[in-house]
């Protein structure tokens, strides 16, 4: 639990708007640390409920996903059902293209669809997600968008769209290409939505086997067949990348997230994400920082009927730490500002960021708690004047 808490608002920093920051510290109770090491090139672990990160190694570096861009080739495929724009029952044609270049004859992993069938979306989805078929994923590309040129534009419009703003994708089946680069967390932070906002179709990634064209092949996810609450997401390897996995699992309610990338071998890459997931599950417990709807700093409104809004998180606030683990964590409150009204109750205006060491362990959206009005004349005059006078200010220490 918490032993104690500050919370000091910093003052506003120009940049364009401005960028107001507010710091909170934690203190928790003392004991022993814990440590992990993996000979993972890049890696990381999440906690999937907070975002807490548990570990990581390199998480940023840009690196080939191999395979495992097919999470990204699903999540579009996923939102084109969820948004009625395609149905399972619909039918894609194998082309040339897909049948040549993704099938067995090209030395990659396939579905073995024949050329110029006609198959379900449904059996495509688990020829992608199970036998991590390149013919099924050229096929479901080329249904969406025409090309996979075109679709693999929208992968990356996509990555944007979810706050991915590194990882960027040239083909849908993870075929080494120079622009096809992402980092571990960012393919952390694509499962943990992909958990979150599909949950009809995640399932197809814990799925143990699939037969196509009278071929019986297994679940690529080594995750799956050890008995440690795997039920997802992919794995990965080609020469640029080495072998890697996007892989979560639940023990006793508790969800991880871990992405490994670039190790040597597919013995590797199972063994250090099994420990991984091991160690996350054992050496980490749960802190509650603060309660569903309970103030957790304000932000400064310009022009409103108050001068300022309590920022909430909609729930519960937790972060893993080390069992028994003395650290501090340090926190800021960050958004544009000053807000301008109308703001409603329940709009995310900011975000709170959790530092453990040098470690971004907790991201979170933080919500407006009440209502704020546009204000009368003689607020807004009374705040432009305030504003004025503060980048008088500013200006001049800037200067001196």
């Amino acid at each position: 639990m918490r032993q104690a808490t500050a919370l000091r608002s910093g003052a506003p920093r120009r940049a364009g708007r401005a960028v107001a920051l507010a710091l909170v510290i934690f203190w928790l109770a003392p004991a022993f640390g814990q440590t992990f090491q993996t000979i993972a090139p890049q890696a990381i672990l999440v906690d999937y409920d907070s975002g807490a990160v548990l570990f990581e190694k390199d998480a940023d570096v840009l690196t080939a996903p191999a395979s495992m861009a097919k999470v990204m080739t699903a999540e579009l495929i996923f939102r084109e059902l969820s948004e009625g724009r395609l149905r399972l029952e619909d039918e894609f044609t194998i082309s040339e293209t897909a049948w040549r270049r993704g099938g067995a004859q090209a030395g990659g992993s396939s579905m073995f669809a024949v050329l110029n069938s006609r198959v379900r979306v449904e059996d495509l989805l688990r020829g992608l997600v199970i036998q991590s078929g390149n013919d099924a994923a050229i096929a479901l590309a080329e249904g969406i968008a025409g090309t996979e040129d075109a679709f693999a534009q929208m992968m990356t419009r996509r990555a944007r769209e979810l706050g991915l703003a590194k990882s960027s994708f040239r083909n849908a089946w993870g075929k080494g290409d120079p622009g096809q680069l992402v980092t571990v967390r960012e393919m952390a932070r694509l499962a943990a939505h992909v958990i979150q906002t599909y949950p009809r179709y995640y399932g197809y990634f814990g799925e143990r086997e699939f037969t196509w064209n009278k071929i019986r092949q297994l679940n690529r996810n080594p995750l799956l067949t050890m008995d440690i609450g795997a039920d997802g997401l992919k794995t990965g390897n080609i020469e640029e990348s080495g072998y890697g996995l996007v892989g979560s699992a639940t023990q006793g309610g508790q969800r991880l997230i871990l992405v490994v990338n670039g190790l040597k071998t597919a013995r590797d890459r199972a063994e250090e994400s099994r420990k991984l997931l091991q160690w996350g599950f054992r050496a980490f417990e749960g802190r509650l920082l603060f309660e569903a709807g309970e103030t957790i700093g304000q932000a400064k409104v310009f022009g409103g009927s108050s001068g300022s809004v309590d920022l909430v998180a909609p729930r519960p606030v937790r972060l893993l730490a080390p069992r028994g683990s003395s650290e501090k964590l340090a926190a800021r409150i960050v958004y544009d500002g000053p807000l301008l009204p109308p703001i409603e109750k329940g709009r995310k205006v900011a975000r709170l960021k959790v530092w453990r060491g040098t470690t971004l362990a907790l991201d979170l959206p933080l919500e407006a708690a009440r209502d704020v009005a546009v204000g009368s004349l003689t607020r807004r005059a009374f705040d432009a004047g305030l504003e004025l006078a503060g980048g008088w200010v500013r200006r001049l220490f800037s200067k001196s």
